[in-house]
């Protein structure tokens, strides 16, 4: 599974949190937090819980900012 930045970032700014306020909540500086919404460095599962938690995504719902992948042979069709 990978994680969708994308939906990170949106989800950030609709809580209207800066990078700076995410990267004190995880505990970066706010370049390394950067980094991590930009794909630059991978964001860990505890980082990922905190940022969840701080834009008030339960833990129940954290599957929202992962993106679900169709592998190439499920897109087949056979007859």
């Amino acid at each position: 599974m990978e994680i969708n930045l994308k939906r990170i970032k949106a989800e950030r700014i609709t809580a209207g949190i800066s990078q700076q306020e995410m990267a004190k909540i995880i505990g970066v500086s706010r370049g390394a937090y950067w980094k991590r919404e930009n794909g630059q460095t991978q964001i860990g599962v505890e980082e990922l819980a905190k940022i969840a938690e701080a834009i008030g995504i339960d833990k129940n719902n954290i599957g929202i900012f992962f993106k679900f992948g169709v592998t190439e042979c499920q897109h087949l069709v056979t007859k």
